[in-house]
């Protein structure tokens, strides 16, 4: 059976690394919220940035920004792209290192592109 709080751990340290100053919401076993500073124009809460989240059969990591901004996910390898499910999310099993430096990489680009449009 696969470990799926190795994996939520991993993936909430590459989130909180990316994360920077933005505005945990949430953080509890299984669950991590994170949302930016810029307030959405039409709920007026802050926008979103991401969430790494344990589901019933694997390990849920949405970078939220990729909806609006889908070029910023670009390059992405194969393997990578075979993991994710829509525009904004990523599912894991397993702990792969290589996918995770790519993923923390994405993560990366993805908080200095929120910098850059603030």
């Amino acid at each position: 059976m696969a470990d799926f709080a190795a994996v939520y751990a991993r993936l909430r340290a590459i989130m909180l690394a990316a994360a920077g100053d933005q505005v945990i919401e949430r953080d509890v076993p299984g669950d991590l919220v994170v949302r930016t500073h810029r307030r959405d124009p039409k709920t007026g809460e802050p926008g979103w940035f991401g969430t790494v989240t344990i589901k019933k059969s694997y390990v849920a990591f949405h970078l939220i920004p990729l909806y609006d901004t889908p070029a910023l996910a670009d390059g992405l390898s194969a393997d990578l792209a075979k993991r994710r499910q829509g525009k904004t999310c990523f599912n894991f099993k397993a702990i792969d290192e290589g996918l995770f430096a790519e993923l923390a990489a994405l993560t990366g680009r993805v908080r200095a592109a929120l910098l850059a449009d603030a």
